[in-house]
């Protein structure tokens, strides 16, 4: 086959499938699981520091490095299998070991995650769980008695998993030092692989419910500011018939880029949220849940802790844009509003421009009229003087030759004004 017809994506594109595989471990066993997230914006984060906090965890057990760009990365550290793999807004890293510590979730099964390694990581740790995986024993009431002296009881949720081949615990709090619990309790005909992928099952429904809630923080800030924004809002909405079009406007405007702000600023933690939380209830529904005894399902715990949160940020998100619809629709009416308003009174400009233009053309009328007598006038005068001395040769009276010279004086100055007047316009 001629490879270079290959798309130059599509080796990537294949070899992303199989980037992330899950571990293969027995029991008994333990895993040390932790994500770190910036606080600020993690998506646009400088990944290098990611790489450098990895490779500082590796160099200390003289693992091979992983290389700039990576986006996960395996090798064994000491008696453990670090698995290490980079997300959109954070990292994660999870340790797995053969074994369980004599004492249940024993701290020091995260020594591998020193202290002081922890604390110069470029963000904030967002999850940390210890995870226990037993054989399950054939009486099922030391499972019960375990469960009892692990957990707390108000929210232990406990089932089977995969057609029973497992049994899956916890409580979903965290210990007094800083651990989520889960434990797992494995049949001798699982395999390998089977109870590698409860374990990746497990951290991945953390991570992401932790990542998902997130967004309720998000939504409780930006609820205050709604609770303050809406009733400026609907004051100004109920002060649209009757307030100054213009000023409410302005103000509306002013709310709704208020609104525009928090959107955007609240855009795409709203939207991780929707994504992280469809991939917990897929996570939930892929260990094909069973129930135990009286316990409470996964699913069951989610819906009556989990759904709640997810829900408020739901709701939040569809308040904030339907005051965003509700601002857009007022700002539209008080624009034609405010458009009527000055047609209005364009339309009284033109009529008073008119009545202007009609008075003046009536001064001009009166002008020109007196502008003919002033020129007759004075055209006759000089008449006179000219017809005088013919006057007394012919003996005929001056003043009848200059009553008789006033009409065709007057109609010559009239008609040599309407030509000028005809002139200016032509130009």
């Amino acid at each position: 086959m001629d490879r270079t017809l290959d798309h130059p994506m599509r080796s990537t594109l294949v070899n992303e499938l199989h980037a992330r595989p899950s571990p293969r471990v027995k029991a008994p066993c333990h895993a040390v699981y932790m994500a770190f997230k910036e606080p600020g914006d993690a998506a646009a984060r400088d990944r290098e520091r990611d790489i450098s906090h990895i490779r500082e965890l590796v160099d200390r057990h003289g693992a091979p490095k992983p290389s700039i760009g990576d986006s996960h990365y395996s090798a064994a550290l000491g008696r453990h299998r670090l698995i290490w793999e980079s997300h959109t807004e954070f990292v994660s890293y999870t340790a797995i070991a053969e074994g369980v510590a004599e004492q249940p979730f024993d701290p020091s099964c995260a020594d591998i995650f020193a202290s002081d390694w922890q604390a110069e990581a470029p963000g904030k740790r967002v999850t940390a769980a210890m995870i226990r995986v037993e054989p399950l024993p054939d009486d099922l009431s030391s499972v019960n008695d375990n469960l009892r002296k692990w957990f707390s009881k108000d929210s232990l949720a406990a089932c089977w998993v995969l057609e029973n081949s497992a049994l899956v615990a916890s409580d979903f709090r965290i210990d007094p030092n800083g651990w989520m619990r889960f434990a797992v309790f494995v049949r001798d005909s699982v395999g390998a692989g089977r109870t590698g992928r409860i374990i990746q099952r497990l951290c991945e429904i953390e991570t992401y419910r932790a990542m998902s809630m997130l967004g309720l923080g998000r939504a409780r800030k930006l609820s205050e500011r709604l609770n303050a924004l809406e009733p400026e809002l609907s004051g100004m909405v109920d002060e649209m018939e009757n307030g100054p079009a213009e000023t409410t406007l302005h103000q509306l405007l002013s709310v709704a880029s208020r609104l525009e702000s928090l959107a955007t600023q609240s855009a795409f933690r709203f939207g991780a949220t929707r994504a992280y939380e469809a991939i917990v209830n897929d996570r939930i529904r892929a260990l094909r849940e069973e129930r135990f005894q009286d316990h409470q399902l996964f699913s069951e715990f989610m819906i009556r802790r989990y759904d709640p949160a997810m829900r408020t940020v739901k709701s939040t998100e569809e308040r904030l844009a339907q005051m965003l619809e509700r601002t857009g629709r007022a700002s539209e009416l008080l624009r034609t509003r405010v458009e009527v308003d000055r047609s209005t009174q364009n339309q009284h400009v033109l009529q008073s421009m008119d009545r202007r233009a009609e008075l003046q053309l009536r001064l001009q009328h009166t002008v020109e009229g007196l502008s003919v007598v002033a020129i007759s006038y004075y055209a006759v005068g000089l008449i006179g003087y000219l017809l005088a001395p013919v006057a007394k040769s012919s003996g005929i009276d001056k003043a009848l030759l200059m009553a008789a010279a006033t009409p065709i004086v007057a109609l010559l100055a009239w008609l040599g004004l309407r030509r000028l007047k005809a002139a200016i316009h032509q130009s």
